[in-house]
């Protein structure tokens, strides 16, 4: 079994690698090639690689290289967790909106917007030199904005499903209060990519028992602190959203606090220096725990359960899990071809979303807004233009306001001139 990991040089891969290695048993990996344009990150990751499966006794051959048609050919699966622009084009997503007043962050509101205009050509790229090389590989998509990027990518017909670690993140914190195993733990997650709510929490399976009462009322102001949110907000809901609603239920708060500290780009880069001369050390051969501070936590087993089920033979291996996928129906207030983020039955066939509980006028509004911001996003993403991107911001519920929407459109494309082919 072959896997290409399309971004292979970021510091994330040793997380992901890790996890192949622990989980031999479920997903069988013969070959891991890694992949980016960054020579010399490429080949530190890459040693690390080799002597994390080497310490396991793990078979799997890792290679690495800078050419992305020889990394993909005959593969099984491929892995997309690339950034386009690097932690300096973050630094400015997490910048200039705050100039004008609004959130600063790579996924939400303006920012995520930037990142969608660069990250969307170069993906569907990538995906059909992966149609072309490998016809029946299944793309797995990490890379953010990842609701638009996963939408691009199956409106282009690709084999793709989309990934988030909030949803198991969020499994492994409430089996820990639960103690219990954490698959025992059926989340109802409900959404978007990172505008999602646990509706429910069930033991047992997606028919068991829901525990999510009980749990706020003994845990709500442990999840409170978690989420950085009053735990008065979740008392009134009765829900858990996810930390990503903080830009949403606390947009002024936050803005607030991004303007009085470094950005996470910077902290992260100044990690990713110091993962680096880690990585150097022909000692090391385990992830170091720097690592868990630098994001992703537990990304290595929902990616390995995922591709464990997409790659499994044909009527065997299947499992439910939080993806990212067609709408088809599943929230009827959306059109078909939505992409939301629920749990689903992924198979050698693709994923199939299960029914997931309605949700009210007070998260369905917000999804549908966010909805049509998306569609927007993508149209201006593959299209360009100066008025695409206003419309896109326009609609987005962080902005909405049309001077706002226009500043945030010339700062935009000023700050990403060197990524947008139209600009």
């Amino acid at each position: 079994m072959k896997l290409a990991v399309v971004g292979g040089g970021s510091t994330y891969t040793p997380e992901l690698v890790d996890g192949f290695a622990r989980l031999r048993d479920v997903l069988p990996v013969t070959e891991l090639v890694l992949t980016d344009p960054a020579e010399d990150r490429l080949e530190l990751v890459g040693g690390l690689a080799r002597r994390i499966l080497a310490r396991a006794g793990h078979p799997a051959a890792v290679t690495t290289t800078t050419d992305l048609d020889a990394a993909v050919a005959d593969a099984h699966a491929v892995l997309l967790q690339l950034r386009v622009g690097g932690q300096a084009a973050r630094e400015k997503d997490e910048t200039w909106p705050l100039e004008c007043g609004c959130v600063g962050q790579e996924t939400t509101g303006a920012g995520g917007l930037a990142k969608a205009l660069r990250t969307v050509p170069v993906v569907l790229d990538i995906a059909e030199r992966v149609r072309r090389a490998s016809p029946g590989a299944w793309i797995v998509d990490f890379t953010n904005p990842v609701g638009i990027v996963t939408r691009a990518l199956l409106n282009e017909g690709h084999r793709a499903v989309g990934l988030c670690n909030v949803a198991i993140g969020l499994q492994r914190k409430f089996a820990a209060l639960l103690d219990v195993r954490p698959e025992e733990v059926h989340l109802d997650h409900v959404g978007l990519n990172h505008l999602t709510w646990e509706l429910g929490v069930r033991l047992g399976g997606p028919d068991g028992t829901d525990v999510l009462p009980g749990l706020l009322a003994e845990h709500g102001g442990t999840i409170a602190a978690d989420l950085r949110l009053p735990k008065v907000l979740l008392d009134r809901l009765g829900v858990v959203p996810s930390y990503y609603l903080r830009y949403f239920y606390a947009h002024d708060e936050v803005v607030a606090e991004m303007r009085t500290r470094p950005s996470r780009a910077a902290e992260v880069a100044a990690m990713e220096r110091e993962l680096l001369e880690m990585y150097a050390d022909p000692a090391l051969d385990t992830k170091p725990e720097l690592l868990s501070r630098r994001g992703g936590a537990f990304y290595s087993e929902a990616a390995v359960a995922l591709a464990a089920a997409l790659l499994g033979d044909a009527g065997g291996r299947s499992g439910v899990q939080v993806v990212n996928t067609r709408n088809e129906g599943t929230l009827p207030f959306l059109p078909d071809d939505a992409v939301i983020e629920v749990p689903a039955e992924v198979t050698p066939a693709g994923a199939e979303p299960l029914p997931v509980p309605p949700l009210s006028p007070l998260y369905a509004g917000l999804v549908s807004a966010v909805t049509a911001y998306e569609h927007l996003a993508l149209d201006a993403a593959l299209h360009g233009g100066r008025d695409r991107v206003a419309a896109a911001l326009l609609a987005h519920p962080l902005v909405g306001q049309y001077a706002l929407a226009e500043e945030l459109t010339d700062r935009l494309i000023a700050h990403n001139r060197e990524h947008l082919a139209w600009a």
